[in-house]
């Protein structure tokens, strides 16, 4: 008998047939992920041995609480996993799993595409294109900012962070970070490390957020982090919209203190805060920076993986916790 699985994510469909070859494997079916409610009926009603869901569903201690004792582990195709009550996890003996490495270069890819198109004003020559053009533009008009040689600060120097970096050097930038932990030479590859982080951001003409949210990190980009950039810094977002103040960051965008935004992450997703939108100087994508075929296939697999391991009587192969 195949071990039983409630896929709750809309997954890709190689990752479908996968699941379904391996598993009894009973898989959302509609346009959207199922909520919690959805999740503790299925799981009960299908007696499922394990979930696998995404950052939509917050697998909170009530939704915990109601899993049936069948379910032994939940994989989260993710890397980020705030949207997971670790210690209700932990205490309840639920392993669970995220899907770290896989998806680095395609978000680095993405973060580096968003600083682009915020420095160079993509969201406007697109428009201006798509409603007809047909009118002189001179050179003092539409004029973006130079992002060769220029300075990269980053915040948070992880898999993402390094990728970030690695992107950046391709256009002769300087590398400056701050993270909790300084990274060894053959990894900081000639980046300056700086464990004060309000001392780092004058020197960035660019900033890339690339930190797990988290109570450290929630409002990290406030109103004082923004007022230490230099004037006509760009901002770029794609790890979690909680580390932003995003009061702060618009009064930035319209006061001209930051040339622009790239963002990808939003507080409430999705209901984000529609007042970007409202506003010329930001590039807005909704949650995609593992959007590939590739990638988002390399983490559900991962994630099917992690539960294969656990279900086997193996270790899970990327533990919230060891």
């Amino acid at each position: 008998m195949k071990p039983r699985l409630v896929l709750a994510c809309l997954m890709p469909s190689d990752v479908n047939i996968r699941a379904r070859q391996e598993f009894d494997a009973l898989i959302v079916d509609g346009n959207n992920d199922m909520t919690g409610d959805e999740v503790a009926e299925a799981a009960a009603g299908h007696l499922a041995d394990a979930i696998m869901f995404t950052n939509t569903l917050p697998l909170n201690a009530d939704l915990i609480a109601r899993l049936p004792a069948s379910v032994r582990v939940g994989a989260t195709s993710s890397v980020g996993f705030d949207h997971v009550d670790v210690a209700a996890a932990r205490q309840r003996g639920l392993i669970v799993t995220n899907t770290p490495g896989v998806l680095t270069e395609c978000t680095a890819d993405h973060a580096f595409m968003m600083l682009l198109a915020a420095a160079r004003r993509a969201f406007e020559y697109d428009r201006i294109m798509r409603q007809g053009w047909r009118y002189r533009i001179g050179q003092g008009d539409l004029l973006g900012v130079r992002v060769t040689g220029k300075t990269l600060g980053i915040l948070g120097m992880g898999r993402i962070g390094q990728a970030m970096a690695q992107r950046a050097r391709g256009f002769d930038m300087r590398i400056v970070y701050h993270a909790r932990n300084r990274l060894p030479p053959e990894l900081e590859r000639g980046a300056t490390y700086f464990a004060d982080f309000h001392a780092m951001l004058p020197l960035c003409d660019f900033l890339s957020v690339h930190a797990p949210a988290g109570r450290a990190t929630d409002k990290m980009i406030d109103s004082r982090a923004l007022s230490l950039l230099p004037d006509g810094a760009v901002f770029v977002n794609v790890s979690r919209g909680g580390l932003v103040d995003e009061d702060a960051l618009l009064h930035a965008l319209i006061s001209g203190k930051l040339f622009a935004a790239g963002l990808d992450v939003f507080r409430s997703e999705p209901d984000f805060e529609s007042r970007f939108t409202n506003l010329d100087n930001v590039i807005l994508s909704p949650h995609v920076g593992s959007a590939s075929r590739e990638t988002r296939n390399a983490m559900g697999f991962r994630a099917l993986d992690n539960i294969a391991a656990v279900l086997n009587g193996k270790s899970p192969i990327d533990p919230l916790w060891s």
